[in-house]
Formats: C-alpha cells, sequence, structure tokens
C-alpha cells in the first residue's frame, strides 16, 4: 500500500527510520511552513541552515530515485502548519492510504501529529527515532524509581552500552569516567582561536537567503553572512575539521571566554548533529579514534564525548519524560520580563555584549555564554522563564525545544524543582573574570558589589540568594554561600541591596 512519508526539518539523514522503511511506491514530503518557521522568532541563521538544508536533502533524495513532494515556503497560500502540508500531499496523491513519519523533537508538533490519523482517516505509523542512542522507553526505565536524576550516573551507563572509551575489561579510560575538571581553564589572552569550516553558499542557498530575508526582514541576523554547511558532506568536512585542528585544545579551554572570540575551539557541528547532517556514532568512534592515535588528550576526547552520548541523550530523555508539565515549572517564582539588549546587545556589560554579539553575528554561542553569562543574568535577574526560554528556542541554530527547554529551564534557570541540576548554576561577576578578559574591558568594577559603578552581577548574585532564601536556603551546595553572607554587616547587605534594585529598576539601560 503507497504511504506518504513525512520528513522533518530536523531528520535529513538517510539513517532516519522513515526512509529505511520507504517502499518504491511511497512519496516522501518535506515542507517548509509557516507555522513552522515563526511559531517563534528564530535567527534568520536558523531558517536558512533549515530550510537549505531540506532543500538539498529533498534533491539527494530525487537523485536516488525516489518520489518526492517538496512544498516551498509561500507557494501554496492554503499551507500555514504541517497538518495543512500533510492536506494538500493527499489532495494531490488520494492513492495513498497510511502515513508514517519518524517521532518528532517537539511535544506541541506530537499533539498535532495525533490528530491526522482521525482527521485524514488513514492508518499514521510512527516510528522510534534510533538516531539517538537512548530511546525514550529505555530512559523512562533508567528514570523509574529514582529519587534524583543525575546525568553522571546516566552517563556512565552510556559508556558502558557504547563501549566509547573503555578497557577489555570495561573500565574507564584512564581509570576515571568524568574529565569535567581538566576542561575548565582560562585561555592566555594571547591564544587565538581556530575558527570553524566555512562554506560559500550555493545558488540553493542563495534562494534560501534570498527567502529569509524578504519574508523575515525583523528576525535576528544577516541572512546575506549565512556560511554553514547545508550538506551531509559539507558537515562531515566541518567536523573532520573540528577533529584535526579544534579538538585537541577543545579539552582545555572549553569553558572559556576571550575577547571577540566567539567559538575558541568549539565545534559548533550541533547544528548539523541536530538536524540529522551529522551521526552521534560517527562522531564519537573519530573522537575515540583521535585519542588511541594520540592526536587529542584524554580530556578533549572524553569531554566532547559526554556532551553527546551523557548530557545529550540525557536532557532528551528528561524532555519526554517529564512534559508537558516540565514547561509550566517556576520553581522561584521569576516574573521579570526580558530585557531589550537580549534581543540587540544593547549594553554596557561587556560580557553580555560578547555573549549576544555572537548570537546575533552567528545564530550560535558556546554553552558557558549561554550557562554562565545570559542564562546566569536571567536566573539572577529573575527573568520570567517562558520568556527566556522562548528566546533561547528563537535565536540559537542548534535550538529544538527538546534539548533547549531542559537546558534552560532546569540547567540555566533552576525553575524545574531541581530535577536536572543540584543548584543553581548562580555565580558573581568573579567566575566571569576568571574564565575570560571581558572585566577588563567592562565600564562596570567587577570587584565591586556596590556602587554605581558595581558589576550588576555582583550585587544581583547577593540579591538572588537573600530574597530566595526561604526556598534555596536548606542546599547542601550553597551553605558557603549563605555563610558568607550572613557574615556580612548589615550595612554592606543593605548596600548590596539597594544596588541590586538600581540595577533591577534600569535593566534595559545597564
Amino acid at each position: 500500500m503507497p504511504r506518504l512519508v513525512v520528513l522533518l526539518g530536523d531528520q535529513l539523514s538517510p539513517a532516519v527510520a522513515s526512509l529505511r522503511a520507504v517502499e518504491p511506491d511511497d512519496v516522501i514530503m518535506l515542507a517548509e511552513v509557516q507555522q513552522e518557521a515563526s511559531y517563534v522568532q528564530h535567527h534568520s541563521h536558523k531558517l536558512v541552515l533549515i530550510f537549505s538544508a531540506m532543500r538539498h536533502f529533498a534533491q539527494t533524495l530525487q537523485q536516488l530515485g525516489h518520489q518526492v513532494l517538496y512544498l516551498k515556503f509561500g507557494e501554496a497560500p492554503e499551507i500555514a502548519s504541517l497538518t495543512d502540508a500533510v492536506a494538500y500531499a493527499l489532495k494531490q496523491h488520494p492513492e495513498l492510504t497510511e502515513l508514517l513519519i519518524t517521532e518528532c523533537g517537539e511535544y506541541r508538533l506530537e499533539q498535532e501529529i495525533a490528530c491526522w490519523q482521525q482527521q485524514f482517516d488513514r492508518p499514521v505509523q510512527q516510528l522510534t527515532d534510533d538516531r539517538f542512542l537512548c530511546t525514550r522507553e529505555q530512559f523512562a526505565h533508567w528514570a523509574k524509581d529514582r529519587q534524583q536524576f543525575r546525568m553522571e550516573y546516566f552517563y556512565r551507563e552510556m559508556r558502558r552500552f557504547t563501549r566509547l572509551l573503555m578497557t577489555d575489561q570495561q573500565q574507564p579510560e584512564g581509570g576515571k569516567w568524568n574529565y569535567d575538571k581538566a576542561n575548565r581553564k582560562a585561555c592566555p589572552p594571547d591564544l587565538e582561536q581556530v575558527p570553524p569550516l566555512q562554506f560559500e553558499p550555493d545558488a540553493i542557498t542563495q534562494d534560501v537567503i534570498a527567502l529569509v530575508a524578504e519574508k523575515f526582514p525583523s528576525n535576528m541576523g544577516d541572512a546575506h553572512q549565512f556560511r554553514l554547511a547545508v550538506t551531509g558532506k559539507e558537515a562531515r568536512q566541518a567536523f573532520l575539521h573540528f577533529v584535526e585542528k579544534q579538538l585537541a585544545q577543545f579539552g582545555d579551554y572549553q569553558d572559556a571566554m576571550l575577547l571577540d572570540q566567539p567559538f575558541l575551539f568549539h565545534s559548533i557541528c550541533s547544528f548539523y548533529l541536530n538536524i540529522g547532517l551529522l551521526d552521534v556514532r560517527w562522531m564519537c568512534l573519530k573522537v575515540e579514534q583521535a585519542y588511541k592515535d594520540g592526536q587529542v588528550p584524554l580530556n578533549a576526547a572524553e569531554g566532547f564525548i559526554r556532551q553527546l552520548i551523557g548530557w545529550r541523550e540525557f536532557v532528551r530523555g528528561l524532555y519526554w519524560l517529564l512534559m508537558p508539565e516540565y514547561q509550566q515549572r517556576n520553581t522561584l517564582g521569576a516574573s521579570r520580563p526580558l530585557p531589550h539588549f537580549y534581543w540587540n546587545g544593547d549594553t554596557q556589560m561587556r560580557c553580555m555584549q560578547q555573549a549576544l554579539k555572537s548570537t546575533i553575528d552567528h545564530a550560535y554561542s558556546h554553552h558557558i555564554h549561554r550557562l554562565m553569562v545570559t542564562g546566569n543574568f536571567a536566573l539572577l535577574a529573575g527573568l520570567a522563564p517562558d520568556e527566556v526560554t522562548d528566546w533561547y528556542l528563537a535565536v540559537y541554530a542548534d535550538a529544538f525545544e527538546w534539548v533547549e527547554l531542559p537546558n534552560t529551564l532546569g540547567m540555566a534557570l533552576f525553575a524545574d524543582d531541581g530535577v536536572l541540576a543540584s543548584k543553581p548554576y548562580a555565580a558573581s561577576g568573579k567566575y566571569i573574570k576568571r574564565m575570560s578578559n571581558y572585566c577588563q574591558h567592562c565600564p562596570y568594577q567587577v570587584d565591586k558589589a556596590h556602587g554605581d559603578k558595581a558589576c550588576p552581577f555582583n550585587s544581583l548574585y547577593w540579591d538572588f540568594l537573600a530574597r530566595n532564601e526561604t526556598k534555596l536556603g536548606g542546599n547542601a551546595r550553597l551553605q558557603l554561600a549563605y555563610r558568607q553572607w550572613h557574615n556580612k554587616s548589615e550595612q554592606e547587605q543593605d548596600a548590596i541591596l539597594s544596588r541590586a534594585r538600581q540595577v533591577l529598576s534600569q535593566l534595559d539601560s545597564l
């Protein structure tokens, strides 16, 4: 029986389950639809990346002899949603009696797909997305009866399962599971980044750039500056460039930040992995082989593999385990509106300036920018979780809700009742000073917590602890911080809290 095979914009892999099941009479549909392009105000580079990669992938499928129905953005005015696209495809091909799709990555879209069988009076088969190493069901089994979900224990299980960086005796390479403590060096200020591999847009990408520039003129970023990979071949070239040129120093400096060096030694290959252009198994094996060949140190190989088979798989598992209730959590009752500078980068705070400039220019900033600069500020200032999570989902090209929401709501904002993190990742300006050279170029004084020129992070840090002491005072990992706060004189506490009130009253003019 011929089927309509619905392929999503983050499923651009020949290994995706629905493509492996394709029969000669099936029709494969890919659609650029308004609803998916605008449910948040996506960065222009994110739109170009997904639309161009979709068009290139459709071209490849056609060259392989598949029947492909490709619906470009705006070509059929009646198509606003993915459901509309399915209805259009079935009208064009009434002979198609079933629908086939690989499970999607966002809860809201899964709810839409759940209505198709009744709406179209056809069976709908959803296949497991086995591009991930741990299925939803396997994660739920791992999580069952656990009082706490901690990535480290999940990660060890994934190491045993994959046998990555394991000895013949099933022990971790080097005798330790985790080399995170060796991944926290601050960069020397004269250390030059090795930038990721870039690609000149071909004719297909140029058409998409023109489309995005015309149809989404107010979205963040300049579409004409797009230089990302859009095919599996290019993505593999970009990743091998990372392994050869960047990975060796990634381990030491993955948490570091330097002025006007947004990439340092990061791969940015999450862009490609999250839409299917790269395979996680292939990536990990390449990194493991580089270690075995003596090209990279163990802390670099382990640190990278931990991000993929540990953290990435862990947050996806939590997302599907806890949705939809998870999205509504707001443990600390944060409600302040997102400041305008998150969208335009117009702030004097040099660390925020740097993180936001990278975001605006590249639809990218690395994980310490996201967690300890923009995320930390949002946590300390008590910004509303729904506004913050929508922003993260919109502005980063690798952001899909399954990975973005737990990282933002749980890790950055500590809004999820401590499910993801054992303590809030709250930090004063001292952390940023230690891990970067930003503070020496900032008009604010990082060594002061009160006064008009005191670093906003400092007063907000103590204010955050003070206003949340009822909820956080019993957290074992915050006891030292609370002792430091209580040891301050009443006069100093008042001065700090006064500076925090000043900062919060003028967020948009910092």
